[in-house]
């Protein structure tokens, strides 16, 4: 291009109509514009908004299971004074950090109560991670005896979710 055409595009532009399409792309989040009216084109161009990335959740590594001894040697935790250490118990750890659910939504029914039988594919909940809702699943078979978290409650990874008797 010239630098005589160049002056002209640039004399024919009116700033106030470029404020106006400037605002209207910011406003509708347009990333390119480009407007031609007889001789005259203006293209404007402004940096895209960075989106979120959108990517596959991680896979989710299978709950770890321990006995209840082993995990007690674990410096995640240590068992409280009144507690016994070798029930014969195992556990069903959280593979992640999150929130704990023990149901698929507020208004259902819980994946599992107390005295419910397990096998190693069924669920025993959720924890939501980053607006993710991972399914965990026993990955042993036995009676849940005791549920360690509350629903809604924050959990760590590592950290017993349930006690299971085998």
């Amino acid at each position: 291009m010239s630098e005589d055409s160049k002056k002209t595009v640039f004399k024919a532009v009116d700033i106030e109509k470029m404020k106006e399409l400037t605002t209207v792309m910011s406003e509708n989040n347009i990333c390119e514009l480009e407007i031609i009216n007889d001789d005259n084109k203006i293209y404007l161009r402004r940096p895209e908004p960075q989106a979120p990335v959108m990517q596959s959740p991680a896979p989710v590594a299978a709950p770890v299971v321990m006995p209840a001894a082993a995990s007690a040697n674990a410096p995640a935790a240590a068992p409280a004074a009144d507690e016994s250490v070798d029930d014969g118990l195992a556990e069903i750890i959280s593979p992640i950090v999150g929130t704990f659910y023990t149901s698929p939504s507020p208004d259902a029914d819980p994946f599992v109560k107390k005295g419910d039988k397990v096998s190693d594919e069924s669920v025993v909940c959720i924890v939501e991670a980053m607006k993710v809702m991972n399914e965990i699943k026993a990955e042993l078979s036995g009676v849940i005896e005791e549920i360690l978290v509350s629903n809604g409650e924050a959990v760590e990874f590592g950290q017993p979710l349930f006690k299971v008797r085998q």
